[in-house]
């Protein structure tokens, strides 16, 4: 019984894995097909398509604006959630649960109802829609995961060495950013990893919120409506393999924290 169980368990993996991966093995796979349809059979192997995502001003351009995007709003998540989670740690505010529990909440709402209302209030303030309009937008998304990640990180433990660096004449800016920041180093880099992957792809938001400069998921969807094209399976592979990358540098970040890895 206890082999067969073994033998169920990996059995049961082996499937799920598969039922969550086999699609993105087909994508990469089909990526490197010669053919002009990205549909079986596979027809020989090449970089052809990789070359034409290269050569393509359209997406490279929608590629710099999504990076772009991603690295200066979850840039800004990260400070702001840096500056909330100190100020709700550290110090005694009124209804601090409540701020709280708001500061969280947009994680527990879709993201089409965060673009809609964005989108009802720069209308209402007369703000034309660019990058910037989906950038805010993504702040209001990854904001409440920085400042998530951030405060659970802030242990009792830290408040000694930010008392006596104080206590040797530091200001509070200076605590703040010689003391507090680099213990939250981990947290602060795993923050900003998970933020950027998630503005990386995110299509929703910046679909309401941008207009003559779209992302790269946008640009994506617009040569969907085209029909097939076997561009898309690679740059669907590019995208991919900088999620990989960014998920997998925050996890090193976590592992690093917990003493797992040096």
């Amino acid at each position: 019984m206890g082999r067969l169980k073994t033998v169920l368990i990996w059995l049961y993996g082996g499937l799920l894995f598969g039922f969550i991966f086999l699609p993105v093995v087909v994508l990469v796979l089909f990526s490197f097909q010669d053919g002009g349809l990205p549909v079986p059979p596979l027809s020989g192997l090449s970089l052809r398509w990789y070359e034409a995502v290269f050569a393509d001003s359209r997406l490279m351009n929608a590629l710099l604006r999504s990076l772009a995007v991603a690295a200066l709003s979850s840039l800004l998540a990260c400070v702001l959630g840096f500056f909330a989670a100190c100020a709700l740690a550290r110090h005694r505010l009124p209804a601090s649960a409540l701020i709280r529990a708001l500061l969280v909440a947009p994680m527990m709402v879709s993201t089409l109802i965060i673009g809609l209302g964005l989108l009802q209030w720069l209308n209402l303030l007369g703000v034309p829609l660019s990058l910037w309009t989906v950038g805010i937008a993504h702040v209001v998304i990854n904001l409440p995961l920085c400042f998530a990640i951030i405060y659970a990180s802030m242990g009792a433990q830290q408040v000694n060495i930010e008392r006596a660096a104080r206590d040797l004449g530091a200001g509070e800016w200076q605590v703040l950013a010689l003391v507090t920041a680099p213990m939250l180093a981990p947290a602060l880099l795993a923050a900003f990893f998970l933020s950027f992957t998630f503005s990386w792809d995110e299509f929703i938001a910046a679909f309401l919120l941008s207009r003559f400069e779209p992302t790269l998921p946008v640009e994506i969807w617009g040569m969907l409506r085209a029909g097939l094209n076997p561009k898309l399976n690679a740059i669907g592979s590019l995208v991919f393999l900088v999620s990989i990358v960014l998920l997998a540098l925050a996890e090193l970040t976590f592992l690093r924290k917990s003493g797992k890895i040096t």
